[in-house]
């Protein structure tokens, strides 16, 4: 069984009465309280959305253009260099 944390945040919604009412019911079918029913559900939908911004996945012939492309060299940014040898905002002294 899975060691238990502390739960100090919070997060109120507002909602109908009718979605209050189906999430109680759906929460009772689960047997968990509204409160474990919405967390699991809302953590499981996050992890839905977020899920092609944490992996992705490549055939052998994308995975070895992938590799190559972080092997290679930096190509030259003249922009980006110039940009980088100007002095910055913060760079001047207060009397300046």
């Amino acid at each position: 069984m899975p060691a238990r944390t502390t739960r100090s945040e919070k997060l109120d919604l507002r909602l109908t009465r009718e979605a209050k009412r189906a999430l109680q019911a759906a929460a009772a079918a689960s047997h968990r309280s509204v409160s474990e029913f919405v967390l699991e559900s809302a953590l499981a939908r996050a992890d839905e959305a977020l899920a092609d911004r944490r992996t992705f996945g490549l055939n052998a012939t994308q995975w070895k253009a992938f590799i190559a492309a972080l092997d290679a060299p930096p190509r030259p940014l003249p922009s980006l260099e110039r940009l980088l040898k100007e002095p910055g905002f913060f760079d001047a002294g207060p009397n300046q």
